[in-house]
């Protein structure tokens, strides 16, 4: 453990006893919370919602899609703005801006308004995840770092699992509007929060905190560099390496199934196993608190690998790979599977498998980025994630509209698990060299 966990180098030279880091740790899980929260309101709404502006089911599809495309397209500038101005400017604009599009989304009274308050939600929310990204890179060392990006990613799996009971008892005691406006009024508390928690690790931190890292450029060789902004990023090179490809590749492919749970697993609770709409709700919460143990769990093996003296890259590749597999072969056999039960444990184990490399894909962008391009790499990775999490929801619904089963949508899933395990494990093998 580093010693940075114990102390802190004052105006007089003095250590003091901090906790510091986990503590911005925890405001970025709470962070991760409100995120999902923001992006989950309009599914637990959207009957409410149809029924109040007189929408067709199309229309209502294109409203919840709204924001993922938004969100993919801006998570590539979303990377370099991180780089560029750092964490504490970006995560305090965005959480401020995602927070004011959800709660205007209360007083809107049009269709067109509220689609571009989800659009504006999707952008304001790219930079999320890269800014925590880049606090792990700047408060962590590469033995350490697993486990504090997997607890940032871990707010999403815990809003998915109170999503559905949580939202629900606040649009029943305040309506939909006053839903919005609750859950938008606490991610402005967290921008105030962060906004007076936040600070970057001082040369003296930095010092510590890399120790035990064994590469050239894990810290500074000075102060006045550890002063030097990180600005020379050049954020199109990175297209110029193969690596950059294979992660978008690999996080497509598993991404995919993710997204195939978040937007379709209520329906197919009920329409092929049978479950009433209040059993679904309970039900369909069993893969995402496994979910929970998947994120955490990626992070903590990986982590422990390093400290085994396994190469970084390797490390996290693991539980990557491995999760993939897994999760391929947990949802490829559901189609000829009689059983409720037994189709409800291998959703669950398929859901756990997936979540595996959550946290550990944010954190290989770490390790395999040079340092000034850190959240422009996770940020371009995400990209490719969000583009099969955005086309997870419309190939469904072909794929259903065409065949009146959830059948082929598995297998779908299980194929692009195994090509992004492949991507991954096979064709990524080195970091990245610094650009010119």
């Amino acid at each position: 453990m580093s010693k940075i966990e114990n102390t802190r180098v004052t105006p007089g030279g003095q250590p003091k006893k901090v906790g510091l880091r986990w503590g911005i740790i925890l405001l970025l899980l709470l962070g991760a919370v409100v995120n999902y929260l923001d992006r989950s309101n309009l599914s637990i709404a959207n009957t409410t919602i149809a029924a109040e502006f007189g929408l067709s089911s199309t229309q209502m599809g294109l409203l919840l899609s709204a924001f993922l495309w938004p969100y993919a397209l801006a998570n590539l500038p979303a990377g370099w703005l991180v780089d560029r101005f750092g964490p504490k400017k970006m995560f305090s604009w965005a959480s401020g801006l995602w927070s004011v599009a959800t709660i205007v989304s209360a007083f809107v009274n049009s269709y067109s308004l509220l689609y571009a308050m989800r659009m504006l939600l999707g952008v304001s929310e790219s930079p999320f995840f890269t800014s925590g990204l880049k606090v792990t890179e700047r408060w962590f060392a590469k033995s350490e770092r697993g486990l504090p990006t997997s607890i940032i990613n871990t707010g999403s799996q815990i809003a998915n699992a109170i999503a559905p009971p949580l939202l629900t008892v606040l649009m029943l005691t305040m309506t939909w509007r006053g839903m919005f406006i609750f859950v938008g009024a606490i991610g402005l508390i967290i921008m105030l929060i962060w906004l007076k928690v936040y600070r970057d690790p001082t040369f003296a931190e930095k010092q510590a905190i890399n120790q035990n890292d064994m590469t050239a450029d894990a810290v500074p060789a000075t102060e006045s560099d550890a002063a030097q902004p990180e600005t020379k990023a050049k954020w199109s090179s990175l297209f110029k390496n193969s690596s950059t490809w294979f992660m978008i590749i690999g996080n497509f492919g598993i991404m995919f199934t993710i997204w195939v749970y978040l937007t379709w697993l209520p329906s197919y609770l009920e329409k092929e196993q049978g479950f009433t709409l209040k059993e679904t709700g309970w039900i369909a919460s069993i893969p995402f608190v496994a979910g929970i143990i998947g994120v955490l769990l990626g992070g903590f093996i990986s982590d422990y690998f390093i400290r085994k003296g396994v190469a970084p890259v390797t490390s996290r590749k693991i539980p990557i790979v491995g999760g993939a597999i897994l999760a391929a072969s947990s949802v490829a056999p559901i189609p000829y599977i009689d059983s409720t039960v037994v189709s409800i444990v291998l959703l669950s184990i398929g859901y756990f498998a997936s979540q595996l490399p959550s946290g550990v894909i944010w954190t290989l962008a770490a390790d395999i980025a040079p340092r000034e391009q850190v959240a422009s790499l996770g940020a371009i990775q995400n990209f490719g994630g969000f583009l099969g999490a955005a086309l997870a929801p419309i190939a469904t619904g072909y794929i259903l509209d065409t065949t009146g089963s959830f059948n082929n949508v598995f297998l779908l899933g299980a194929s692009l698990l195994v090509m992004g395990a492949i991507s991954y494990g096979i064709f990524l093998k080195k970091p990245i060299t610094r650009a010119s």
